[in-house]
């Protein structure tokens, strides 16, 4: 049964059955097999099999090929495309990531049906994309028609093409099962259409019966507005949530080829690291603003304002719950969840005797991190300074270094590389937290900077002489988490 109302869709079978909409990363996709037994298909038969929904992420790495390598920066097609000196850079480029795709296919597919019908499909979407490319650069030639115009759209259809791929392949790889799964192609290739997000996945849902058939989605969905110039590479997360949203679902799954743990295993080691198990979306905003998402802020929001709780799994470890995040947990106990953090972040302190006494005195200093897209980590002021923690490449910040020192000539500014690792919980207003980190921090040698505690009191922030976050992680982790888990409690 589907009721429609304007863009709300409400998906239900006939017995009321709940329906759960999971997404899956693109590291997970990549492990095809263990996503087929431990996620999509298992031991589930007959009606087990649907009441659920799949929003897929490209296969891994092939996002970094179509766009730019997102560790490296290493140029992919569209980063050719929009500012190569060679015309042919990104043609070339565009083959690779076919050759890629047809790879992975081969590797996948064991039906050869299936492969040619899965090659076929590449091919389509490939040539497809060169084509309009070839026809934009050919019409960018005449004066009237700047490229730069154009650019944003051009990387929303090359990303798209990733999402395509992985959910066709998935949709092929199942129906060879004997599953009933649609394609559902959110790309809007090949569309006249222009529609928002809400419609679109409203259209594309309105005839599907989830109890009888299994949607397999894809992570891009095209919208009037355009995912990618607002949400970034984090759109498959917006894609996910909004299609959540919509159709009512009971539950949202993250799977992830890591558990959302109390810290970085890397560091900290396996043996010592636990899942979080219960947590709220205020933590999970703090971990976001360190960079280190559960889920995007923007996805969480639409999640957080319909009541649908987030859960987080371990693709390879299907057996364990993983880590629910809602927006009604709060415990009563102080503790902290997840010690976390940046590396090699910026301090930019602005001194300026003309600021004290003044309304307003940093309204200006923030529209220059406004302009160059500069992302504020935390920040603090007092009478004649302020101080800002960002992470951004030196190349912005210098930007916005000039701009304050052009409209702010009497000021001194100075920058610094440092470490912020933060301390975060539903609850963590425990009056010795700082007390006991900042003691450990000294025992071990580790140089302290500042520390920034919000009165909500959801997160503490240490900030670090450069170079020390490896240790400031452990010893925090070791102080503040595994010494409560242990039973010497932080005192409420």
């Amino acid at each position: 049964m589907t009721i429609q109302n304007d863009n709300l869709v409400h998906v239900e079978d006939s017995k009321g059955t709940q329906l759960i909409v999971h997404k899956i990363g693109g590291t997970s996709m990549s492990k095809v097999d263990d996503v087929m037994a431990n996620v999509i298909v298992g031991d589930r038969i007959g009606e087990d099999l649907y009441n659920r929904v799949f929003v897929v992420s490209a296969y891994g790495g092939i996002t970094d090929l179509l766009l730019e390598n997102k560790k490296t920066s290493e140029s992919g097609v569209f980063a050719l495309y929009a500012g190569s000196d060679n015309d042919w850079a990104w043609g070339d480029a565009l083959t690779k990531v076919q050759a890629r795709m047809i790879e992975i296919n081969e590797d996948i597919f064991t039906d050869e049906s299936d492969r040619k019908l899965a090659d076929r499909f590449v091919q389509e979407r490939i040539e497809g994309v060169r084509s309009c490319l070839i026809d934009l650069q050919r019409i960018c030639g005449y004066g009237h028609f700047q490229l730069e115009e154009h650019l944003l759209t051009v990387r929303e259809m090359i990303s798209g093409t990733g999402e395509a791929h992985s959910a066709h392949n998935t949709m092929l790889l199942l129906r060879r099962q004997g599953i009933d799964a649609a394609f559902v192609d959110l790309s809007g290739w090949r569309e006249n259409e222009q529609m928002t997000l809400d419609e679109r996945i409203s259209a594309a849902f309105a005839d599907i019966d989830v109890s009888k058939v299994l949607p397999i989605v894809t992570g891009y969905s095209q919208a009037a507005d355009g995912l990618m110039g607002i949400y970034g590479r984090g759109y498959s997360e917006v894609t996910f949530s909004a299609v959540a949203r919509i159709i009512g679902a009971a539950e949202a799954i993250i799977h992830k080829e890591f558990h959302l743990s109390s810290a970085d295993p890397r560091i900290v080691g396996e043996d010592k690291v636990q899942p979080i198990g219960r947590t709220n979306y205020d933590v999970a905003d703090q971990l976001s603003n360190m960079s280190m998402e559960a889920i995007h802020p923007r996805a969480a929001k639409g999640l957080r304002q319909n009541g649908i709780p987030l859960r987080i799994k371990n693709t390879f470890e299907p057996e364990h719950p993983g880590t629910v995040i809602d927006d009604v947990w709060a415990p009563d106990d102080s503790r902290v969840e997840i010690v976390t953090g940046l590396e090699n972040a910026v301090e930019v302190e602005v001194f300026d005797q003309d600021m004290v006494g003044l309304p307003g005195a940093g309204e200006e200093m923030l529209a220059a991190f406004r302009r160059f897209k500069v992302s504020i980590v935390s920040w603090s002021m007092n009478a004649n300074t302020m101080t800002f923690y960002v992470e951004a490449p030196l190349k912005q910040v210098r930007r916005v270094i000039e701009v304050i020192q052009k409209r702010q000539p009497e000021a001194e500014i100075q920058t610094r590389k440092v470490d912020i690792v933060s301390a975060i919980g539903a609850n963590i207003k425990s009056p010795t937290l700082i007390a006991d980190a900042t003691a450990a921090l000294r025992d071990h040698d580790i140089e302290l900077l500042a520390v920034h505690a919000p009165a909500r009191r959801v997160d503490v922030q240490f900030v670090l002489a450069d170079g020390g976050y490896d240790d400031a992680v452990r010893v925090l982790h070791t102080a503040l988490v595994e010494k409560n888990r242990n039973g010497h409690t932080l005192a409420a």
